[in-house]
């Protein structure tokens, strides 16, 4: 008896020594014992098959995983079937690939490659996808790894939608969600309408409704295009006065201008604003806003002009194209971190000492202010500084006055714009008041709080040198936006 050891992938019929024709076992048999036939082996093979291994010098048995070796052919040449020019002209890239893997990836590669309309191009070209996202989408299909960065991470998004891979798609809307601030909610906004991303873009409206003076006095604003700009200029809920609404729509037209090649005149701004202009609430602003500001802007005609200040000063007031309302904005809610308040003739008192304490909360809001005692002996007056940090950072802070009635009410002040805050994560918020006068404090301080949806924690500040702490003190409520 004797061995003959068959390759694995040997699936034909090999002649043996004598002429006849030895059949291959079945997979699982590599090693078929037949009769008088002998091999001659080395001494090394002969030890590898007394130790049943083979000898791994190759890169497929240095990579045990399938994604391991997967991995390694991405963007590379060898075995590719498949080349995509990727990019527009001038700037197109060249990508090998291989159809399988991104066949089995992709369910629009699966059609371009093995469906009934199998496209049989060596070279696929592709003007509408950045280089650069297209090897974000192949390297995930390749090894499940996603690399994403804030300069391409729109146009991966693109490229994940326009070949069907929903988990990179999610995992780029994503890292959209946990970057979005007011400087890129407008962008995004337009981009998450595009994409047909509904969660994306109640996320944008949440920041634009609360920051809507930085969302729409920031550069992103202006590189919207005209449907997302009327449907921001419909928004009932925009947080800010109607001046920098305003202000906004002529920046808006002064970069659509440039892009469509024009001068940026009163006429040519008039132009590409069209009838969007008609849903600026020009009537809601002060007299001395629109005095100052639209009516000095050359955009309205001396017509519409007249009439608006007809509107302000005349008891028979002429019709407007222009919406009358306010908006309704947002109104902010309160947390109330005692249980009862009181005072006493030896404190509160305030010599420029500061009170703090931290906070976390389990979803993301927009703290707008602060709610204070005032004083306890009647009308009193302070002088205010109050400061929201983060680890340590500073990330709002504000210097104001505030005029107390002698109740036990709160009093608020507030941030100069709403600050965003992310969930579970602590901050701290600081007070130092000024004011000759004793003030009320609270009692019975609560560790957490329920207000509406969203609960607070609060903890102990080591920045709090006046005695404010969770059981008692100072900073009775946070001001916020949800």
């Amino acid at each position: 008896m004797a061995a003959e050891l068959y390759p694995a992938s040997l699936n034909t019929n090999l002649p043996n020594s004598n002429g006849a024709v030895v059949t291959a076992a079945s997979k699982k048999n590599i090693v078929q014992v037949t009769q008088a036939v002998t091999v001659p082996t080395t001494t090394a093979t002969q030890q590898n098959i007394n130790n049943n291994n083979v000898e791994t010098t190759s890169w497929q048995s240095t990579h045990p995983t399938l994604r391991e070796r997967n991995a390694l052919m991405f963007n590379k040449e060898h075995m590719a079937d498949v080349h995509f020019i990727v990019g527009p002209p001038g700037e197109s890239q060249k990508v090998p690939a291989h159809k399988y893997v991104l066949a089995v990836g992709s369910s629009v590669f699966g059609a371009m490659f093995y469906g009934d309309l199998a496209e049989g191009e060596s070279e696929i070209h592709i003007p509408d996808v950045e280089p650069a996202a297209f090897l974000i989408l192949l390297k995930y299909m390749y090894s499940d790894e996603i690399e994403l960065e804030a300069d391409t991470v729109l146009a991966t998004l693109y490229a994940a939608k326009k070949y069907i891979v929903p988990a990179l798609a999610k995992a780029c809307v994503t890292f959209l969600e946990t970057s979005l601030e007011a400087k890129n909610a407008c962008v995004l906004l337009s981009q998450s309408r595009l994409f047909e991303e509904p969660e994306l873009t109640q996320r944008c409206w949440e920041v634009i409704d609360a920051q809507a003076e930085l969302a729409l006095r920031s550069e992103g604003f202006c590189e919207i295009d005209l449907q997302t700009l009327e449907i921001i200029l419909r928004r009932e809920t925009l947080n800010t006065r109607e001046a920098v609404v305003f202000e906004a729509v002529l920046e808006w037209a002064v970069a659509e201008c440039r892009r469509q090649g024009l001068g940026a005149t009163a006429r040519n701004k008039r132009a590409v604003l069209g009838k969007v202009l008609y849903l600026v609430r020009l009537p809601t602003m002060t007299l001395e806003e629109f005095a100052d500001g639209a009516a000095q802007s050359d955009v309205l005609t001396l017509e519409e002009t007249h009439d608006i200040f007809l509107w302000y000063t005349a008891a028979n007031k002429p019709k407007l194209e222009f919406p009358l309302a306010q908006r309704t904005g947002l109104t902010p809610q309160r947390c109330h971190r005692f249980q009862s308040s009181a005072y006493r003739s030896n404190q509160w008192r305030y010599r420029g000492r500061c009170d703090s304490i931290q906070f976390a909360v389990d979803k993301r809001i927009f703290i707008a202010g602060l709610g204070l005692y005032g004083s306890s002996g009647g009308k009193a007056e302070y002088s205010v500084k109050i400061e929201l940090k983060r680890q340590g950072a500073t990330l709002a802070q504000n210097l104001t006055m505030f005029v107390s009635d002698g109740s036990s009410s709160t009093f608020s002040v507030w941030f100069e714009h709403p600050v965003q805050v992310e969930q579970d994560t602590f901050y701290t918020v600081s007070v130092v008041l000024d004011g000759n006068e004793l003030s009320y404090f609270g009692q019975e301080g609560m560790t957490e709080v329920q207000c509406g949806k969203v609960t607070f924690q609060y903890q102990c500040s080591s920045d709090s040198t006046n005695g404010t702490g969770v059981q008692g003190g100072q900073i009775p409520e946070l001001v916020f936006y949800a």
